[in-house]
């Protein structure tokens, strides 16, 4: 299998400065209640608890093994984007005082965690009696702790580079080279899942390398690499290209698993090791086939895998969940893989994400959000120090910088909804772009242009890949390019001050479905094989442009139920109801011919998002006799 082309370096995707976006609607809602919320109350000084563990005291004795020291540079991390994006000056205050005071406390040998001595990283864990490859005989996540750390002091220095954030990042890195490159410890052996919770390592390490240069960054990524592979319960790369499903390596946990793959994609970028692109490809593929909610986030928990981990591939169950902090780490590696590639597939799952899953475990107040989502079943909060509150918060404020990209050849919009953002360009001077729009709610978008000067150059709009008849004008012309569903349109024009691009979307209902055909297979006598079709099951549910839709419980009272409907989707009937206010979205009524009608919305809302809610995204069909034999029926 070889590699996939790459773009040209003129061809990547580069974002813009915090300052230069902004967005409105419902990113922009979420973005300003988790400054408001989550990021504004959590944590406002070194005497907020999550703060508070790192004092030497606390740590001196703790050997507890837990992982309540990542909400210190998630925080720092998501707070960071949010102060510059809007200027908060409280908020950039808290900032300034949480990393002075962790700088404080960092020791001379540049750690800075949550562990008493003799439970640290760079100390050699016993492994598990039973484990032949490593795993820890105690929980640590005292790497993983790290490694937030770093991605959070990372972005505190991106945007206030005086803070001193970088420096104690450099320590925090420093340190973990000589534990890995120089004393030798094995990093799969102080991580669990098989390693996989330390090997995240690499992520924030090829980050510090970006920004400083530093050589011995880039060995300790590949000494990373090379651990992760020598594990053979973990051998990310190696059984990646043998085409291992994702929940088949490791331990299957989606979070992690996606976060390795994140720092394989930004390592991918330096080593060009045609091999790192090969996983990289073939574990989203995986991931997008056969592992994704119809909200877009992972999904998994179901069956005989424990909870958190990706399914068996073609394993479905709609009380299936997804863990807000895997939407993270899945946010992150399209981030990565668009960056790298210029496809608007990444852009397209982060936008899916983003309205359905994402936003349908973020409250209103952006103080509480989901431990887990489900397809169907209770919207349940998660308490104070749970990691997926954190982990929301973070991936809210990823949107910032995915929205709106830049090119050499000009710019880039790869989320669809209100909103704007400016570029200077040699050639045009400022050009600012206006997105005014109901998306998601309506098809109907527009762009509207103030050029410094007039100039040529190309602007780029997603179409989604749903978006079969899309039309786009520009100034009222229908445009003669190419507009594929699932690729950008390119717009190479001269632009002037006043120019206007339309886009409309049709955006009538769809039908989706789901089915899960178990099949047993044993042994006659004769040794012939013998297969028996156990389970067959079909599900329904409904979608509307961009959104998930889904119901509350059934007729009032009902977690589930079980319908007829027609095989052929055109014989379905559902009405398009008209939305309640000017920011609300449609709502979808699907008929029967045995039952009352059952009334859809969009799946982030059911409920106005409160605690304990129900909601019903699949509906059982009613099963039919097809006339087959059980014996020849294969897995769905």
């Amino acid at each position: 299998m070889s590699a996939p082309a790459g773009p040209s370096t003129r061809d990547v995707q580069r974002p813009p400065a915090p300052s230069q976006v902004r967005l409105g609607g419902l990113l922009g809602e979420a973005l300003e209640a988790n400054r408001r919320g989550r990021l504004s109350t959590f944590v406002t000084g070194p005497d907020s608890p999550a703060i508070a563990i790192f004092d030497p005291a606390h740590r001196a004795h703790n050997d507890e093994g837990d992982w309540y020291g990542e909400h210190a540079g998630k925080w720092l991390s998501a707070a960071a984007k949010a102060a510059a994006r809007s200027g908060d000056a409280i908020l950039e205050a808290h900032l300034r005082a949480v990393v002075g005071y962790l700088a404080d406390v960092q020791d001379a040998d540049g750690y800075l965690g949550t562990y008493a001595p003799a439970r640290r990283f760079m100390v050699a864990q016993p492994p598990k009696p039973e484990s032949w490859n490593g795993e820890p005989a105690l929980r640590t996540w005292d790497v993983w702790t790290h490694s937030y750390l770093l991605l959070g002091l990372l972005d505190v220095h991106r945007a206030f580079p005086d803070s001193g954030a970088l420096e104690a990042a450099r320590r925090i890195g420093a340190l973990c080279f000589r534990t890995f490159c120089i004393d030798g410890i094995d990093i799969t052996s102080v991580g669990n899942h098989h390693g996989m919770s330390a090997t995240v390592l690499l992520d924030p390490v090829m980050d510090l390398h970006a920004l400083t240069g530093d050589a011995d960054l880039l060995d300790l990524a590949r000494r990373i690499v090379e651990q992760m592979e020598a594990n053979p319960r973990l051998a990310l790369v190696e059984r990646a290209l043998e085409g291992a499903d994702p929940s088949e390596i490791a331990t299957g946990k989606a979070y992690q698993l996606c976060w390795n793959l994140v720092g394989l994609a930004k390592l991918a970028r330096v080593s060009g090791d045609p091999r790192h692109r090969q996983v990289l490809d073939a574990q989203w593929q995986a991931i997008a086939a056969h592992h994704l909610s119809l909200g877009g986030g992972p999904f998994g928990g179901i069956g005989h895998r424990s909870r958190e981990v990706f399914n068996p591939a073609f394993v479905f169950d709609p009380q299936a969940y997804v863990e807000t902090c895997s939407i993270l780490a899945w946010l992150q590696l399209n981030r990565e893989l668009m960056a790298i590639t210029g496809d608007a597939r990444h852009a397209e799952e982060i936008e899916r994400t983003a309205y359905n899953d994402l936003l349908g475990a973020q409250a209103p107040n952006g103080e509480d959000w989901c431990y887990y989502s489900y397809a169907n079943g209770r919207r349940i909060h998660t308490n104070y120090w749970r990691c997926c509150k954190s982990s929301g918060a973070m991936a809210i404020e990823e949107l910032q910088g995915i929205a709106w990209a830049e090119r050499d050849d000009g710019p880039v919009v790869n989320l669809l909804g209100p909103g704007e953002a400016t570029f200077a360009r040699a050639d045009a001077g400022r050009v600012h772009i206006v997105q005014a729009t109901r998306y998601p709610f309506d098809g109907a978008v527009r762009f509207e242009l103030d050029v410094e000067r007039e100039a040529t150059f190309a602007l780029r709009i997603r179409v989604p890949a749903w978006a079969q008849d899309a039309a786009l004008k520009v100034n009222g012309v229908a445009f003669t390019g190419a507009l594929v569903p699932g690729d950008y349109a390119c717009i190479a024009r001269s632009w002037r001050s006043g120019d206007v691009v339309t886009l409309d979307l049709p955006m009538s209902p769809r039908v989706h479905r789901r089915s899960y055909s178990n099949i047993q297979v044993s042994r006659a006598p004769d040794g012939s094989p013998v297969r028996q079709q156990v389970l067959n099951y079909r599900w329904i549910a409904l979608g509307r442009g961009p959104l998930a839709y889904a119901t509350g419980l059934v007729d009032g009272y009902k977690t589930a139920e079980i319908v007829r409907l027609p095989d052929d989707d055109a014989r379905i009937r559902i009405d398009t109801l008209p939305p309640q206010s000017d920011d609300s979205a449609p709502g979808l009524r699907l008929h029967f011919d045995d039952r009352p009608a059952i009334d859809f919305a969009p799946y982030y809302g059911i409920g106005a998002r409160a605690d304990r809610i129900w909601r019903l995204t699949w509906l059982g069909l009613a099963p039919v006799d097809d006339g087959a034999d059980p014996e020849d029926c294969g897995a769905l």
